[in-house]
């Protein structure tokens, strides 16, 4: 198959590559091709032109006619030879050749008779052939790293001239070194067609990095573009000089999950055959790299290795750290406890590394871990502890509830915005939740929730008299039972009477105090000025300030 297609020929034979060798102007044809051959005659007309002659050099001293054409006459073949049937007139006295072959690398000249002068126009004739295709044959089954080893041959069949291959790796040339490189050509001509056959073989010396590349062999014809061969790639082999062991496993890793072993070595072809050391432990594997260690425990801890079976010397290690967290919390769950006791409460902690502690009541975090040297009811709560330690987080809690004897707090009594009404307020402790009654019956009776063993129960009187009212609470433990005096409203004005009464006679016992303190403060201080002879001016200021202090009070206690 031809590297250009007639029309490409064509053209190219029509726009005619010219060129002088040895003086004479050269034309190029393409092997196979029809070749126009020019009849350079220069200015001259063709109604000149008493005869054309087309013929050419056999050898030293020999010629060979081709045709010849007369004015009004047609074209005549005067060929015997190999170019009878292969020679026409084209236009412009042109010489047609078809079917271009290396023997037709000749000289042939135009000879043209007119006005009784004769011209002769020599054209020397170059034939060219792009290689059928390059090829790489006789390839290496694969590439050792180190050792130079024949990687295959690149053939150029059929061309002219002989083809210059170029032998590529990963599109970049290669040079012969002597070395890691050695390329050797050789080129065979056919008897018959002349043609060229160019082989070139590479011997090449492998490295690492060159696994997975491609190489390619290439020519640059003398007319046409480059030929490039299909790329090869080799497999390159090298001995293992590394190993690592990989480990794969959940994180974090925990008691109960899987790790997984990976020993990767860098040889190629790489080893089938590991040895797996576990804690002790060998474990040989064939035709796999790995090996999974299942339902791991806080035992599994420590070195694991893998090996080489054919070379156990080569090997790699890796550190597994199985990680846990237990926790153990005394009492836990629902308890019931009695109030005034006290109740140890242990949180014991087992962990293979540093953990913290939080502590929540009721969903509200505390500052410290609880402490009950001596239980009340508002020591009742769920209370829950949580130890983290990194991604890993236990939890446990204890449900408390203090129960006992109730208790009366506080009986006291307020009056109503009215002014009319009494509000008696009985505040109550006990657990379970203790009956509150009293001994009158009152309206508006308001009940708080219970929280913590804590109940507040309240009742409206208006009473007509003094009464004494009692407030009673019981729970299945016991009961406990108060007073308190309820005055009427005309009563309490009179108690409002006395205290007004009584801030009064205070206030002027207090002055009478102040005067007698005034006194004996002056007496004092006339009589150290009369020793140290100071001005009593100084003092009397004073005492102006101490007698306005002392009528200020007095008006007061007036009031």
């Amino acid at each position: 198959m031809h590297l250009l297609s007639a029309s490409c020929v064509r053209a190219l034979l029509f726009a005619t590559l010219l060129r002088q060798v040895s003086g004479l102007e050269t034309v190029i044809g393409l092997y196979g091709e029809t070749l126009e051959i020019p009849c350079n005659i220069g200015a001259m007309k063709a109604e000149d032109i008493t005869i054309t002659k087309w013929k050419y050099d056999k050898g030293p001293g020999l010629s060979g006619d081709l045709l010849v054409k007369q004015r009004d006459q047609g074209v005549s073949i005067s060929a015997t030879d190999e170019y009878k049937g292969r020679v026409s007139m084209g236009a412009n006295s042109s010489l047609l050749l078809s079917a271009a072959k290396l023997t037709d690398q000749h000289t042939f000249t135009c000879m043209v008779v007119f006005n009784a002068d004769i011209g002769e126009y020599p054209v020397n004739v170059v034939i060219y052939k792009t290689p059928a295709g390059l090829e790489i044959s006789d390839k290496a089954d694969e590439l050792e790293i180190g050792k130079l080893t024949k990687l295959g041959t690149c053939v150029a069949k059929d061309s002219n001239p002989a083809a210059n291959i170029t032998w590529l790796k990963n599109n970049t040339p290669l040079v012969a070194d002597g070395k890691g490189i050695s390329i050797q050509a050789s080129v065979l001509v056919d008897r018959v067609t002349g043609l060229s056959t160019t082989s070139s073989t590479l011997e090449f010396s492998a490295e690492k990095e060159d696994t997975d590349a491609e190489f390619t062999c290439s020519t640059q014809p003398t007319v046409g573009t480059e030929l490039v061969s299909s790329p090869a790639a080799f497999t390159v082999t090298y001995s293992t000089e590394n190993i690592v062991l990989q480990v794969t496993a959940q994180e974090p890793l925990v008691e109960g999950g899987n790790v997984t072993l990976k020993c990767l070595a860098d040889g190629n072809p790489a080893p089938t055959a590991f040895n797996f050391h576990l804690k002790g432990e060998l474990v040989k594997v064939e035709n796999t790299d790995t090996y999974t260690i299942t339902n791991v425990s806080r035992d599994s801890t420590g070195e694991y290795k893998c090996s080489l079976v054919d070379d156990p010397t080569m090997e790699a290690s890796k550190d597994i750290t199985v990680i846990y967290l237990d926790i153990n919390l005394s009492p836990s769950g629902n308890i019931v406890e009695k109030a005034g006791q006290a109740l140890d409460l242990t949180l014991q902690i087992n962990a293979s590394g540093d953990f913290s502690v939080t502590w929540t009541k009721d969903n509200v975090k505390l500052d410290k871990e609880p402490k009950f040297t001596k239980l009340t009811y508002a020591d009742s709560g769920r209370y829950e502890c949580e130890v983290t330690m990194g991604l890993l987080t236990q939890k446990d809690f204890l449900e408390l509830v203090v129960e006992g004897v109730p208790v009366i707090r506080q009986l006291s009594k307020k009056r109503g915005e009215d002014g009319a009404h009494k509000v008696l307020i009985c505040e109550v402790e006990g657990s379970p939740k203790p009956a509150v009654s009293w001994s009158i019956n009152g309206t508006s009776l308001d009940e708080s929730p219970f929280v913590n063993g804590k109940i507040t129960h309240k009742i409206t009187v208006v009473p007509a008299a003094n009464l004494t009212v009692s407030c009673s609470v019981s729970n299945e433990f016991g009961a406990d039972s108060r007073t308190i005096n309820v005055s009427s409203h005309q009563s309490d004005d009179n108690d409002q009477t006395k205290v007004v009464v009584g801030v009064v006679v205070g206030l002027l016992l207090a002055t009478v105090v102040i005067g007698l303190a005034y006194w004996v403060y002056m007496k004092k201080s006339k009589q150290g000025s009369w020793k140290t002879g100071e001005n009593e001016d100084g003092s009397s200021e004073e005492e102006k300030k101490l007698e306005e202090k002392v009528e200020e009070n007095s008006q007061k206690a007036e009031v």
